[in-house]
């Protein structure tokens, strides 16, 4: 097993990255990937959880914003593909059959698994049952396209310190870590918040970490990155949960700065996507913090983007 340990981020995105493109070429479903198999990552920062690292990779916060909400909320619905029109590719009739979130929050009907983990610690604090699961095999060998790339999440409980574990089959470093990486440490952060422990180690094992060749160019552009900034606290009550994250994909003033922060984000990207990319942008100025910077840049390569598809069209 190979083992990356990073303070931030951006510093865990680069090792991973690295390891990623010296690894064995495979080529699942006949996509060119270059693999590593058997990883293990720590994070030590979990609150260092948003990647900025311009100008080879530029995250869009609004998406990993929309999509720890989604998973959050135990929704399945189709508004996140407002913020990742590409998703739709994986759906069934419309649908992410492979959504984490009505597993987590109501697997099979019946439990919330997220709610069981807080009443098993607040319980036995040393347990080793504050479990997550996520893979469903009788759903997921049915033929959906929409599988789980992450299995499930362990809690542990020590010394007045919550570490969490998440346990990936394959994990693609370029393209969905640092969104994966974002849901995961919130995750974290909100149930430690909730045992009213320390936030601890964040651990993520992988199967099989593995970058596209067609994403190998873009990836040895990435130069040195500096740290990532530690996010604002996301810690709230469990009473009142539901109605706060219903609060921010409406995109309203919930009362907390740091979920308010999420709410603009949302609200800034919505915007862009009405063609009000001035207001969009004023916006994006207004949130302090890491999203601002954040969001501020993705608006600065999508209009690149849109001024190289113009002058790709101009030119036929």
């Amino acid at each position: 097993m190979t083992h990356l340990t990073a303070n931030s981020m951006a510093e865990l995105f680069a090792g991973a990255v690295t390891l990623a493109k010296s690894g064995e070429k495979v080529s699942p479903r006949g996509m060119a990937t270059r693999e590593v198999r058997d990883v293990h990552l720590l994070l030590t920062q979990p609150r260092a959880r948003l990647l900025y690292a311009p100008p080879s990779r530029i995250v869009n916060p609004a998406f990993a914003v929309a999509e720890t909400v989604w998973h959050l909320s135990g929704s399945d619905a189709s508004w996140i593909f407002d913020y990742n029109e590409r998703l739709r590719q994986y759906a069934d009739d419309g649908v992410l059959l492979g959504a984490y979130g009505p597993r987590m929050r109501n697997w099979a009907g019946k439990v919330d698994q997220l709610a069981r983990v807080v009443e098993i610690l607040q319980a036995d604090p040393d347990s080793r049952r504050a479990l997550i699961q996520l893979y469903d095999p009788v759903q997921d060998s049915s033929g959906h396209k929409d599988v789980p790339c992450t299995l499930g999440f362990r809690f542990h409980l020590r010394v007045g310190r919550l570490h969490m574990a998440t346990t990936m089959r394959g994990q693609d470093v370029w393209i969905g870590m640092p969104y994966d990486v974002f849901f995961y440490t919130v995750l974290h952060e909100l149930v430690a918040g909730w045992l009213d422990a320390e936030l601890g180690e964040f651990h993520l094992h992988v199967g099989s970490m593995h970058i596209y060749d067609e994403h190998v160019e873009q990836a040895d552009a990435l130069t040195s990155l500096s740290a990532s900034p530690i996010m604002p606290d996301l810690r709230t009550p469990w009473t009142g949960f539901a109605s706060l994250l219903a609060q921010v994909e409406a995109r309203d003033v919930t009362g907390h700065p740091g979920w308010d922060a999420m709410a603009e984000t949302l609200r800034s990207y919505r915007l862009w996507k009405d063609d009000k990319h001035e207001q969009a942008w004023r916006a994006a100025d207004t949130i302090d913090g890491p999203l601002g910077q954040a969001l501020t840049a993705w608006y600065g390569e999508l209009k690149r983007r849109s001024a190289k598809r113009a002058a790709t069209s101009g030119a036929r």
